[in-house]
């Protein structure tokens, strides 16, 4: 699962970049920082599941 949120984090980061970097292509903008929100989300979820088990 960490695996998994690394990827999705890279990934989210590299369509953030790309996207500001072509001003022209807004929707990369948009679709990167959704992934990272879900990045975000899949984490605290996680996280929480891993405290509230101890």
């Amino acid at each position: 699962m960490r695996t998994l949120l690394v990827v999705v984090g890279i990934v989210a980061a590299a369509l953030i970049l790309l996207g500001l970097l072509l001003e022209a292509a807004r929707w990369l903008l948009i679709i990167g920082a959704v992934a990272l929100l879900a990045v975000f989300v899949l984490a605290l979820v996680k996280g929480r599941r891993v405290t509230s088990r101890h």
